[in-house]
């Protein structure tokens, strides 16, 4: 079904998402690396998005912005299990994680693929699997917000927090390959805005279209 895009989306998680990426490119192309001080950088930045967010909802909330509509059906869970899910999701992601990086290696190593292509192809599928399920449940249950919304905050997360803590704790090197890599998200993160930009919705052929956008890039990095 078609996607419908919040004004938050468009005027400011968006934007703000394509913002980090380019900023994480010029990293790339000035420093050639991600060191403490951008680490920092990017912690800061984060906690600073966190923080508007936050706000934001804590803004909703007050205003009664969101809430659920009396005929639909909502399976309000107590508190204790809502934590204990979170939990057990967080510990089954971690291990989940290690499974897939260490097999993804030994899988580089068997076929003598670079780590790279297997990082933008298995793994990145792998690590991205929570997101699509998380998407495909929103769309299905007509939480159309949360399912553009999860997809764009996790590129924001990404780049700010994980590389964030990754790099405070010890440099990474962006090789050129990296930057044109990081490049692409921007020109796939623009095309995203111009779509939803357009009548304030996803549809199906940009739907395919992003898809097919998605296929040439794997054939590119298969081929480079």
């Amino acid at each position: 079904s078609e996607l419908l895009v919040s004004r938050e989306v468009l005027v400011r998680d968006i934007p703000f998402s394509i913002f980090c990426a380019v900023l994480l490119c010029v990293f790339g192309l000035i420093f050639g690396e991600l060191n403490l001080w951008s680490g920092i950088l990017f912690l800061v930045i984060f906690i600073g998005f966190l923080t508007v967010m936050v706000r934001s909802a804590l803004k909703a909330r007050k205003e009664g912005i969101g809430s659920a509509d009396e005929d639909e059906e909502v399976t309000v869970l107590p508190l204790w299990r809502s934590l204990l899910y979170i939990a057990g999701g967080i510990v089954a992601i971690k291990f989940g994680g290690d499974f897939v990086v260490n097999s993804s290696v030994t899988i580089a190593r068997h076929f003598g693929a670079t780590e790279t292509l297997i990082g933008l192809t298995i793994v990145a599928c792998g690590t991205s699997l929570p997101e699509l399920v998380t998407s495909i449940v929103a769309a299905k249950k007509n939480e159309l917000d949360m399912a553009v919304g999860n997809a764009v905050g996790s590129n924001i997360f990404n780049i700010l927090l994980i590389l964030g803590v990754a790099s405070v704790i010890s440099p990474i090197p962006l090789i050129w390959e990296n930057v044109t890599d990081i490049a692409i998200l921007v020109g796939c993160s623009l095309l995203v805005m111009v779509f939803s930009w357009t009548k304030k919705k996803l549809s199906r052929i940009e739907g395919g279209v992003m898809l097919l956008s998605y296929a040439a890039f794997l054939a590119f990095i298969i081929l480079r």
